[in-house]
C-alpha cells in the first residue's frame, strides 16, 4: 500500500455529495460498502519511500536488507512495516523539454537528448512517456504511450519560441498525468527536465510545482542546457527540483556527453529500495513532513531520496 491523494480525493469528494434516497435493499452491499472507506483510511496513513544507495564512488549498493536502514520524521524514528528491493517496476516517465526563445541555440541538442533519453530508457513492453514542451505555457506535445516512434517523431515536431512556463509545465505533468495511474505502488514515476532552468511566465511558483511532484511520487532528473561552465540560477533550479525528489542534474555539453548519464538515470530506476511505514505520530493534516533514510553505521553511503511527503488532511 502507499500514500494516494488521488485516491483521498474521490473519498472525501464522495463524501460530500448531498444525501439521494437509498436504492433498493442489498444485504451484503452495506458491509461491503464500509469495509472499502476503511481500506481509503489505511491506504492514506500509511508513507512510502522509493530510494537509492550509493557507495563513496558513487555505485549502487544493491544487497542491503531491512535491517541495515532507520527511518526518521522529522525528530521521530519510525518503525519499517515494508521493505522491497525493487528492480523492474514499469516506469510512467514525462519528458520536459524547453521550447522558449532562451534555448533557441540549444534546441536541437534538447531534441536529440530527449529522444536519446527514451531510446536508452523506455521498454516498450512495460514503460509509457508522455511528452510535454513548454514556452509560454505547457503543451503536451503526445500523451502517454509506448510507442518509441510516435514519441520521438513528436519531439521532432517540437520548434521554440516564446517565454518560459517551466514550473507550469512540472505542476500539469505531475498532476494530470504522472500522478493518474492506480494503484501508485506497481509504478514508478520520473520526469526529465531539458531546460536552461530559468522561468519567466508561469502562473504557479517553484515550490507549487514541487509540491505537486511530491503529491503525484515523483523524481526529478535535470538535464542543463546551459552552455557555460558557469553555474547559472536556471541550473540551482534544476538541482533543487532533483535534490527534493530524490533525483539528480546532468550538465553535458554535447549529445554524447549523455549516455552515462541516461544509463546511469536507468540503473538508478531499476536498482532502488522501496519502504512503508505508518506515520508516528499521525499527522493528517495537509502539511509538509520531512523524511530522513540512514543506512545503519555506514556513513559512506548516501541514500538518495524524496525529502519529505504530504501528508493528506481528514476533516
Amino acid at each position: 500500500m502507499k500514500l494516494s491523494f488521488a485516491v483521498l480525493a474521490t473519498f472525501l469528494c464522495a463524501a460530500s455529495v448531498p444525501a439521494q434516497a437509498p436504492p433498493p435493499p442489498q444485504p451484503q452491499q452495506p458491509v461491503q460498502e464500509l469495509d472499502e472507506a476503511e481500506r481509503i483510511r489505511l491506504d492514506v496513513t500509511r508513507v512510502n519511500v522509493l530510494f537509492a544507495v550509493t557507495d563513496k564512488r558513487g555505485r549502487f549498493v544493491t544487497d542491503l536488507d531491512k535491517d541495515q536502514f532507520e527511518i526518521f520524521e522529522g525528530k521521530h524514528k519510525q518503525e519499517i512495516l515494508e521493505f522491497v528491493r525493487e528492480s523492474d517496476l514499469p516506469l510512467r516517465l514525462a519528458i520536459l523539454v524547453d521550447t522558449s526563445n532562451s534555448i533557441r541555440d540549444r534546441f536541437r541538442f534538447q531534441q536529440e537528448a530527449a529522444v536519446e533519453f527514451l531510446k536508452s530508457v523506455m521498454r516498450p513492453a512495460q514503460d509509457k512517456a508522455v511528452v510535454v514542451g513548454f514556452d509560454t505555457s505547457p503543451e503536451m506535445v503526445s500523451d502517454l504511450s509506448n510507442d518509441i516512434d510516435a514519441l520521438e517523431k513528436s519531439i521532432r515536431d517540437m520548434r521554440p519560441g516564446g517565454g518560459t512556463a517551466l514550473y507550469d509545465a512540472i505542476f500539469f505533468a505531475c498532476r494530470d498525468k504522472l500522478g493518474q495511474d492506480q494503484p501508485r505502488h506497481k509504478y514508478r514515476r520520473a520526469m526529465v527536465i531539458l531546460s536552461d532552468g530559468e522561468d519567466t511566465q508561469s502562473r504557479y511558483s517553484r515550490d507549487q510545482a514541487l509540491e505537486m511532484a511530491h503529491k503525484a511520487d515523483v523524481i526529478v532528473y535535470g538535464i542543463s542546457t546551459n552552455i557555460t561552465r558557469i553555474q547559472t540560477d536556471g541550473d540551482k533550479v534544476l538541482k533543487y527540483l532533483a535534490s527534493e525528489t530524490g533525483g539528480m542534474t546532468f550538465f553535458p555539453f554535447k549529445v554524447e556527453d549523455l549516455a552515462q548519464s541516461f544509463e546511469n538515470i536507468a540503473n538508478e530506476m531499476r536498482h532502488q529500495y522501496s519502504v512503508l511505514y505508518r506515520p508516528e505520530p499521525l499527522r493528517a493534516d495537509g502539511q509538509y513532513h520531512e523524511v530522513n533514510i540512514r543506512v545503519k553505521n555506514r556513513r559512506d553511503y548516501t541514500v538518495r531520496a524524496r525529502k519529505g511527503y504530504y501528508a493528506p488532511k481528514f476533516n
